[in-house]
């Protein structure tokens, strides 16, 4: 990763974009992806796209979400100290004493998610359960609603964790909002990857960095009904289940490093898929797979069905800890994401139609 990447990525990722406040972090991917020489459009959501031209008319669509998970106000008590509901699927059991960025009037203010003393809590001979998100409260240092209020902070504003991205050893990246910030990392790489060749490809690019994904992708919906396109790659992260505790027999084996994953089944179109597993192939790119019985719970559940059907599929990024603070993901998964990407791109032929027949 090259430190202009590795800048983007950070700025990426530590640029709050709670579920339908996105607009920050979707400035800064404009920004970004803009450097290409790509066309930058955004919907009355936010949700936005950069088209690079084409040889044909027919268009491939990569498809990431911009949103993350978080937190909002829902009441400022008398104390000065504030309630809180989750906004997507945030974990209220890893909350509890966690440093928060609220999203204010005047910009971001500090704050923290109190956490009563071990001693002070009643343990019930280890029966104790974690809380709900109703029972979580926040310090702000006000002592009253007055002084909340004079910190730019009311009912419904948005928080998100305040944790930094670090590095671990051998390539590993810790952050909260990898997912799926990093999916709106790896299309604008792809991007800039296919601007720099030497022929245009066949088919126009788009690339989506879509809104709302995390309360049930209603943002893929919308863009994908503007912009139509001829076949659609959803990029999303999965659960890698090579920790402690996970039964692969229930959830599959998909192992951290171990390359980006396709999606069998559902949403997903089974000739995109062999092009995908036949590029693969061919670029020795490093694989996994999944299988989905009834619904991918990605945006891809959205996109393959708008008009008269959108061929698509699931592209995922093997990550640890998913919904926390800390979720783990492998830089060589990154790269081979982008590689495989780019090269489904480039594979593209004018008269390629992903249509079944009888």
């Amino acid at each position: 990763m090259t430190k202009r990447d590795r800048d983007f990525l950070w700025e990426l990722l530590t640029t709050p974009s709670p579920t339908g406040f996105e607009m920050p972090g979707q400035r800064v991917w404009a920004g970004e992806v803009a450097k290409t020489g790509a066309r930058v459009e955004c919907d009355s959501y936010g949700s936005t796209w950069a088209l690079l031209a084409g040889r044909t008319k027919s268009t491939v669509m990569l498809e990431a979400h911009a949103d993350e998970i978080g937190f909002m106000i829902v009441q400022i008590e008398k104390s000065g100290l504030l309630r809180i509901n989750r906004i997507g699927g945030s974990d209220a059991a890893t909350a509890r004493g966690k440093r928060l960025h609220l999203l204010g009037d005047k910009g971001k203010v500090p704050g923290v998610i109190g956490n009563t003393a071990i001693h002070l809590r009643p343990r019930n001979q280890g029966t104790e359960k974690a809380p709900e998100a109703h029972q979580l409260w926040v310090d702000v240092g006000a002592s009253n609603p007055k002084e909340v209020s004079a910190l730019g902070l009311r009912v419904g504003h948005p928080a998100v964790f305040a944790d930094e991205p670090l590095e671990l050893a051998h390539g590993r990246l810790v952050a909260r909002g990898i997912d799926n910030r990093i999916g709106g990392f790896i299309i604008a790489r792809v991007l800039a990857k296919v601007a720099k060749a030497k022929q245009k490809p066949a088919f126009r690019l788009v690339c989506l960095n879509a809104v709302q994904e995390e309360i049930g992708g209603h943002g893929a919906m919308m863009a994908t009904h503007r912009l139509m396109p001829d076949v659609s790659i959803c990029l999303d992260v999965t659960h890698a289940t090579d920790t402690p505790g996970i039964d692969q027999a229930q959830h599959g084996a998909v192992t951290l490093g171990g390359g980006p994953t396709l999606t069998h089944g559902t949403a997903n179109h089974p000739l995109v898929v062999e092009r995908l597993v036949k590029v693969a192939e061919s670029e020795e790119i490093k694989i996994q797979h999944e299988a989905s019985s009834r619904a991918t719970g990605t945006d891809t559940d959205k996109i393959y069905h708008t008009g008269d059907g959108v061929p698509s599929a699931l592209v995922s990024l093997p990550l640890r800890s998913m919904h926390s603070a800390v979720e783990t993901a492998d830089y060589s998964d990154i790269r081979n994401t982008i590689d495989l990407l780019a090269a489904f791109v480039v594979s593209l032929k004018p008269s390629d139609r992903f249509h079944q027949r009888l």
